[in-house]
This record gives structure tokens, sequence and C-alpha cells, in this order.
């Protein structure tokens, strides 16, 4: 087993006036050649954004685009035909495939919204651009590490799905529990980060906003503290 620490404080800042951002991997002004990604998981950004401010229409191609936001509520609008709100609460997908543009603005002119902003490498390029959102709380189990996003060729009809062997997990914890995270193959990992709270991951304790990334393993043992919010990401590793 490997792991590699991503203390909160050791991520790349952004600070653009109506943007302040973290980054967990090299992004925009900030560069780090031992922080490139982790696998395919190549951006973990966790944004806050002005009222009224946001990212203008722009483009992308090739990549799977994960969006959740923590409080308040992002206008989106793409090259699609999509046009809606994603508040917190939801789970909004996109794969970029051979290209699509979008912009993503605060639907507020009174209050900051704070989301995150993930991008996987896709395992299939140029396909046809595409978009879904749900709300989480019907997919969770309180208490429980519980799959919210599945690879394409693992989802049911209902399921949000990526371009890509990766699941994206969120846990809820109301009181300390432990969980054995069994990996779907032995050449992936897992990218763990806490949203709020504390987690116990292979001996190492996490705080908020900390993350750490788990490899060249079957499992990983997972215990969260009472009034915690997880991400676990599980990704292949090359």
């Amino acid at each position: 087993m490997k792991k590699i620490l991503h203390p909160s404080n050791t991520r790349g800042v952004g600070d653009f006036g109506w943007l302040q951002a973290r980054y967990s991997f090299s992004f925009a002004n900030y560069f780090n050649p031992e922080r490139l990604q982790f696998g395919m998981l190549r951006v973990l950004n966790d944004d806050t954004v002005a009222p009224g401010m946001g990212f203008g229409r722009h483009p992308h191609d090739n990549m799977e685009i994960v969006t959740i936001p923590q409080k308040g509520a992002l206008k989106h609008r793409d090259s699609m035909g999509n046009e809606g709100v994603i508040e917190a609460g939801d789970i909004q997908i996109m794969s970029a495939g051979k290209g699509v543009e979008h912009s993503e603005i605060n639907a507020s002119a009174k209050e900051p919204i704070s989301l995150f902003q993930i991008w996987v490498i896709p395992e299939t390029r140029d396909v046809e651009p595409r978009y879904d959102q749900k709300k989480i709380a019907p997919l969770l189990t309180e208490n429980e590490i519980v799959p919210v996003v599945k690879p394409k060729d693992k989802a049911d009809d209902n399921d949000l799905w990526l371009h890509q062997q990766v699941w994206f997990n969120l846990g809820t914890f109301s009181e300390e529990t432990t969980t054995t995270y069994n990996l779907h193959n032995k050449n992936h990992g897992i990218y763990v980060f806490v949203i709020d709270g504390t987690v116990v991951v292979e001996d190492e304790t996490l705080e908020r906003r900390d993350a750490i990334g788990v490899y060249e393993t079957e499992s990983v043992s997972i215990t969260a503290k009472a009034n915690t919010d997880v991400l676990v990401i599980e990704i292949p590793m090359q």
C-alpha cells in the first residue's frame, strides 16, 4: 500500500478577486510538478465565486467534469442547449467529449457560492458531449459511503455516469463509523477528500479539506467521525 498526503494548507491558491480558489492539483497559475494529478483524477478545485460573477462561456474537450455546489446556486448554460440552475445538494456531470462550450455563473447577486469542480481524464476520446444532474440526498444512506457516479458500463438507467472507470462516492456521517472500502480493480487507487469533519484513513487523521491518495492495495480502512462529510473517488492510476 502506498499513500500520498495532501493537507489542506498545501493546496495551491488562486485569488482573482471574484474567485477564491484552492487547487489540489496543478491548475491555472499554480504549478507543482509533484501535484499534477492522482491517476486519472486531474483537477479538484475548491472554489468560492463572488455574487453575480462566474465562469463566462468557454470551451472544453475530452474531459469528464463534475461540479458539486456546497453553498448557493450556479446558473448553467451550454452549447448543447442545456440551461438551468445547480444548487447546493445537487451534483452535475458533463462529458466534454469532442467539444462543448459552457458558462457557470453565481445565481445570486448578494451571496457567494462555494463549489467543487472536478475533472477526470476520459478512457474514450471524442465522444458526443452530454450533460446530466441529480439531487444528491436521495442517493445517500446515512453513515455509509455510497456511489453517486459510476462508469458508463457499470451504470443503470437512472445512474449518473462518466466515460471512465471511476466511482464518485459520498458519505454523510452522524455517528462514528468504520468502513472497509474495497476497490473494484487492483490497478485503481482512491482519493479521499474531507468536506467537513474528521476522517481516519489507514491510521492517517484528516481534517476539513485534507485529502489522501491510497493505491497499490485491494481495500482501504476509512473511519469517519460524527458530523463528517467525505468524498471518496476511486480512479484508475494509469
